[in-house]
C-alpha cells in the first residue's frame, strides 16, 4: 500500500514536472532573457531618482512573466492554425496535441490575471495601464496577417518593458527611459526579420505578411542589419544621456561587435547558424547590457 501511494506520487510529481516544461516549450520561457534585462536596467537607472525595495523588484519579475507567458499563449492559440501546416512549427504543443486550446485559455488567463495583480501592486498608475498593455501585446499575433512592419509592432509591444518598469518605479515617465525602449524595439525587430525569413516560402503561400516576403531575402537582411545600427546608435545615447561611464561605454562596444558578428552567421543563401544568431548571440546582447548597466552605476555610487 505505501510502495503504491509513493509510486503514484512520484508519478504525479513527473506529470507536473512534465507539464511545466511542455509549457515552457511552448511559450519559449528562455526567450525572456530578451526583454528582462532591458526593465532591469531600467531599473537600475530608475535608483538614481527612487529608492527600490526587494518587493519592488518582485513584482516587476511577476508583471514581466505574467506578461510574457500571457502573449506568448495567445500567440500559440491565434497561430495554431497556421503552425500545424508549416513543418518548422508543426511539432508545437498545440497543433502536434500536447495541449488543447482550452488548457492554454486558461494558461494565458492566470498569467493575464498575475500581470494586472503585480501592476496593481506596483501603483494604481500601472494597474490603469495593465489591460491596455496586454491588448498591445495579444495584438501582435494578428498583425502578420495584414502588414509587413509586423516586426516592427513585435519590438514596439516588447519594448514597452523598461518605460513600465521605469513608470512603476517612479511613478513617473521621463523621456530618457525611451532611450532603453527604443534600442530594444530596433533589436527585437532586427533580430525577428533575420528568424522570419525561414518562413518566407510559406508566409507566401498562406498569405501571410512579413519584411522577407515584401522586399525579399537580401534586402531584409540589409533592413535588420540598419536596425540593429539603429539600436546600437541608441545603446551609445544612452552613455551620454545617462552620463554613464567607461564600463558601460566598453558594454556598448561589445554589443557591437556581437551585431556584426550576427549579421556575419546569417548569409542569404545560408541560415543554418539564424539559430545561434537569433537565441545565442541576441541573448549575449542583454545581458551585456544589464551587467554594463549595474557595474557602470555600481563603481559610480562606490567612487
Amino acid at each position: 500500500m505505501t510502495k503504491t501511494y509513493q509510486a503514484e506520487t512520484a508519478d504525479n510529481k513527473c506529470n507536473i514536472f512534465k507539464g511545466v516544461l511542455l509549457y515552457g516549450r511552448m511559450i519559449k520561457f528562455s526567450h525572456t532573457v530578451f526583454a528582462l534585462p532591458f526593465a532591469l536596467s531600467a531599473a537600475v537607472l530608475a535608483l538614481r531618482q527612487n529608492p527600490i525595495t526587494m518587493t519592488d523588484i518582485l513584482f516587476i519579475l511577476a508583471a514581466m512573466i505574467g506578461a510574457r507567458c500571457a502573449a506568448m499563449g495567445f500567440n500559440r492559440i491565434a497561430d495554431s492554425e497556421f503552425d500545424a501546416k508549416n513543418p518548422r512549427t508543426a511539432r508545437r504543443a498545440i497543433p502536434a496535441g500536447k495541449l488543447g486550446k482550452g488548457h492554454t485559455k486558461l494558461f494565458v488567463l492566470f498569467f493575464s490575471l498575475l500581470f494586472i495583480f503585480s501592476s496593481a501592486m506596483l501603483g494604481s498608475l500601472c494597474l490603469y495601464l495593465s489591460v491596455p498593455v496586454l491588448i498591445l501585446l495579444f495584438f501582435y499575433s494578428f498583425t502578420k496577417r495584414f502588414t509587413w512592419i509586423c516586426h516592427i509592432y513585435l519590438g514596439f509591444s516588447i519594448s514597452l518593458a523598461p518605460a513600465g518598469t521605469w513608470i512603476a518605479l517612479t511613478n513617473s515617465f521621463s523621456w530618457p527611459v525611451l532611450l532603453l525602449s527604443f534600442s530594444l524595439m530596433t533589436y527585437i525587430a532586427g533580430f525577428d526579420i533575420l528568424y522570419a525569413c525561414l518562413d518566407m516560402e510559406f508566409d507566401k503561400q498562406e498569405g501571410l505578411f512579413s519584411i522577407p516576403v515584401r522586399f525579399g531575402i537580401k534586402k531584409a537582411l540589409f533592413i535588420a542589419s540598419l536596425l540593429h545600427l539603429v539600436s546600437f546608435f541608441f545603446f551609445f545615447l544612452i552613455y551620454i544621456v545617462f552620463d554613464m561611464k567607461l564600463i558601460y561605454l566598453s558594454s556598448v562596444i561589445i554589443i557591437g561587435l556581437l551585431f556584426i558578428s550576427e549579421h556575419m552567421l546569417v548569409q542569404p543563401d545560408n541560415f543554418t547558424k539564424i539559430n545561434t544568431a537569433f537565441f545565442h548571440l541576441n541573448s549575449i546582447i542583454s545581458i551585456v547590457l544589464l551587467i554594463g548597466v549595474l557595474a557602470d552605476e555600481s563603481v559610480s555610487r562606490w567612487i
